[in-house]
């Protein structure tokens, strides 16, 4: 089997990143109205789990670009406009998960589960905290607030999403695999 590289990006993964941030961003923008009890735009979004499966399937960079780009996309339709540190907070939510790419070979077992789940979580206290703590900055809030206002809730509501519906992404993922023999 030939040795996966974090790195790689060719046609494939330009491909597997536009429907990644497609997906994320029209998916988001379906619950963009479920607003979080929170200090800011803070929505519930079940579609998290698109830019962490996808770097998970298909490495950081694309689970990056999904993040990145899905986020843009998903509040563009919103009507929210551009806030550059969540949309690179939501691209760390993907890109993070993505390293699991270099150690799943099977996206059903207990131990490829667990480490998708690991990265996700990881990747979601890193990209939330990075963006509610730039709020600080952008918006003038106190720390406090960037935490207990933003971060708390976004990541709560993320991880819990991420945690819950990567693996069935994986599991189903997995099953078309072995179906179409791809």
């Amino acid at each position: 089997m030939e040795r996966k590289k974090w790195y790689t990006f060719g046609t494939r993964e330009v491909v597997f990143a536009a429907l990644g941030a497609a997906l994320y961003g029209v998916l988001s923008y379906l619950t963009n109205m479920l607003a979080l009890p929170a200090a800011g735009n803070l929505a519930f979004r079940p579609a998290v789990c698109i830019p962490m499966f996808f770097g998970v399937a298909f490495g950081p960079l694309v689970g990056f670009i999904s993040g990145f780009l899905g986020n843009i996309i998903g509040d563009f339709l919103s009507g929210w406009g551009f806030w550059f540190w969540w949309d690179l907070g939501n691209g760390i939510m993907g890109l993070i998960p993505g390293f699991a790419y270099l150690f799943i070979k099977d996206f059903r077992s207990p131990r490829s589960l667990i480490i998708a789940d690991v990265l996700s979580v990881l990747g979601v206290i890193v990209g939330m905290l990075l963006a509610s703590l730039s709020e600080i900055f952008v918006s003038g809030i106190d720390f406090r607030t960037a935490i207990v206002g933003y971060f708390v809730p976004a990541a709560l509501t993320n991880i819990i999403n991420g945690i819950i519906l990567v693996p069935i992404l994986m599991i189903a993922y997995d099953a078309i695999v072995a179906r179409t023999g791809r």
